[in-house]
């Protein structure tokens, strides 16, 4: 083989396994409350439980609640910002962050709220669609 080419897999190897090495630390997978204790940073998906203390603080400039992840943990979040809107409203939550004594700390938080499309009738859309 000619040395051009073999330099040129090289490098295409190497680039290549550069970019799995630094896409792979930043991919992150959804997880619970237990399995996020042992992560930099987790996805933690979940609903929020409401019958225990929620707030703003206007101390520290963060809102915080509890949340219950899908295996029934429930810990305190503490998020950097304000409440977000339709926050009583969300289906489901994700907090992204880390854990930390018992203390979820979300830098992100994203929320999944009900469809408006969900009760709607499908007979209404297609007599819409017809005109």
């Amino acid at each position: 083989m000619k040395p051009k080419v073999i330099i040129g897999v090289v490098a295409i190897i190497g680039f290549t396994s550069l970019l799995m090495y630094n896409f792979g630390n930043s991919i992150s997978t959804y997880t619970n409350f237990k399995e996020a204790a042992s992560k930099e940073s987790a996805h933690v998906v979940g609903k929020w439980a409401d019958a225990k203390p929620h707030g703003f603080s206007m101390e520290t400039k963060k809102f915080s609640f509890h949340m219950k992840d899908r295996d029934g943990n429930v810990r305190k979040v503490v998020y950097a910002g304000s409440k977000p809107n339709n926050f009583e409203r969300a289906e489901k939550l994700v907090v992204i962050g880390s854990l930390k004594n018992d203390v979820f700390y979300a830098d992100e938080m994203l929320m999944k709220c009900p469809s408006k499309y969900n009760d709607a009738n499908p007979s209404e859309f297609t007599k819409a669609s017809e005109q």
